[in-house]
């Protein structure tokens, strides 16, 4: 598969590139271009110039050009859903859901787009205004780079694309090395359906080079990152040199409180929801269960039973609910993460098994609060480590206690115990009675602490990636 600069499909100009392997048989998928120095220059070069004329086309046509991109995904969505699972490990069942997305997220941002109103100041607000008006409107950033990781490309894609597009700039892709065809592919729908060559392209290779180009590059206006902690960190230092925007949405340690009062059945179902989805690997999944002491056992015994009946298997079976890690070397930190948590004084009551890049669903009991993993250690795969609490005030003392504050959740049948929490816990979403595993495409989504800066969705996205203008009438009333 190609990259896509100024609207055509090339490869990397030394020839060089990387293969995409199926971590869960570990055949080559596809190769993809190996990106230059000079290719990320060019790409930014012709991005830069199509923003221009890209920003001059109406607000209505850039929708019916989204519009007309849906159809092509709406043809092709099973090849589009087959190359995820294929590329990504996930099960196809998850890569179909992941795809039927698009729809919803495209259509979302392009009515908030339509909807992209100024305000006006009318004469005689403030004092010596009298003859003055003035009024604002929303114009494009630029050039944005879309740096994508790899758990949900598609998902991300349509958060950042999307409105970068619909506002009027230029969007340039990073997907993650490991994999980028999706990406490719649905960059390739938005040319064939008519976004002037240039103003959305896929830049494909190493993050080291491809992202730190990217992110320091003068005439890129905003980086939208979702990664980890420290690439996010590397990125606004990077950023920082030009001034360049950023939005960062980055690592969390999702705490999942279950008083002594929830519906624990309830908390249980949540918990395949909230922690199994994508075998684990979600930013704002649920990764640390704190459980009052009188309802551990319970809990665990309820867990353990609903995880038992998961099927892990090929991503290609539609029978599987669990597919594979992103690589293998994935699934070697998640099994390192396991052994330290049980050297600290975890006890492994199920899974705990790795295979290549396969992982087994793992339940963790008796973790002290003490341990990485009820802090700031964050496991990205199918771990639940539970932590028992005896006070609402503990497991909240807990929760907080991470240098991470993305989401966090709270189970109990008192609507003004649950409140009292939510609004306790350091993060930027909260959840009561449902996992922190909660994102709809409305939604603003982003964390507190070191789990990023701003917000993303369709309720402030826009805000991000546009910037406000002041026109002054002075004196028109003079």
């Amino acid at each position: 598969m190609k990259m896509i600069i100024n609207g055509l499909a090339v490869e990397a100009s030394d020839g060089k590139t990387i293969d995409v392997i199926n971590p869960a048989t570990g055949t080559v998928v596809d190769t993809v271009p190996s990106a230059t120095i000079d290719d990320i220059n060019s790409a930014v070069a012709c991005a830069k110039e199509a923003q221009k004329t890209w920003a001059k086309v109406p607000v209505h046509a850039r929708v019916d050009i989204m519009m007309k991109f849906l159809t092509f995904v709406e043809r092709d969505k099973e090849v589009l859903a087959k190359t995820l699972s294929d590329e990504t490990g996930k099960t196809i069942t998850e890569a179909r859901g992941e795809i039927g997305n698009i729809p919803i997220a495209f259509k979302a941002f392009s009515e908030k787009a339509k909807h992209l109103y100024g305000e006006v100041v009318g004469p005689g607000l403030e004092a010596g205004q009298e003859t003055n008006i003035l009024f604002t409107q929303r114009e494009p950033i630029g050039v944005v780079a879309c740096v994508i990781p790899f758990n949900f490309p598609c998902d991300l894609f349509d958060q950042k694309v999307a409105p970068a597009l619909l506002s009027g700039n230029a969007a340039i892709v990073k997907p993650a090395t490991d994999n980028p065809l999706t990406l490719c592919m649905l960059t390739a729908l938005l040319v064939e359906a008519g976004v002037t060559p240039g103003a959305i392209e896929v830049v494909t290779g190493r993050g080291s080079v491809v992202g730190g180009v990217l992110c320091s590059h003068p005439d890129v206006h905003l980086v939208t990152l979702t990664g980890s902690t420290e690439v996010g960190i590397e990125t606004a230092v990077n950023c920082a040199k030009n001034l360049t925007h950023t939005a960062l949405e980055l690592g969390g340690n999702d705490a999942f409180i279950v008083l002594e009062d929830a519906d624990v059945e309830l908390a249980a179902s949540e918990v395949i929801w909230g922690r199994m989805y994508n075998t684990g690997q979600v930013c704002c999944a649920s990764k640390r269960f704190l459980v009052h002491s009188s309802r551990v056992e319970e809990f665990t015994t309820k867990v353990i039973e609903k995880i038992s009946a998961l099927k892990l298997g090929v991503p290609s079976d539609e029978t599987s609910q669990l597919g594979c890690l992103i690589s293998e070397k994935a699934a070697i930190e998640i099994e390192q993460q396991v052994n330290l948590t049980v050297e600290q004084g975890g006890t492994i009551l199920l899974g705990g098994k790795r295979s290549g890049a396969f992982y087994t669903p793992t339940v963790i009991g008796n973790v002290p609060k003490t341990a990485d993993v009820a802090k700031d250690m964050e496991i990205f795969g199918p771990v639940v480590p539970i932590i028992s609490f005896e006070t609402v005030e503990e497991a909240v003392e807990i929760a907080n206690a991470s240098i991470f504050g993305l989401c966090g959740c709270v189970f109990s049948e008192n609507s003004k115990t649950a409140m009292k929490v939510a609004y306790a816990l350091e993060c930027g979403g909260a959840v009561i009675n449902g996992a922190s595993f909660f994102r709809s495409f409305e939604m603003p989504f982003g964390g507190y602490k070191f789990s990023g800066l701003g917000t993303e969705g369709v309720m402030s996205t826009f805000d991000e990636m546009t910037r406000t203008k002041s026109v002054v009438l002075k004196n028109i009333l003079g």
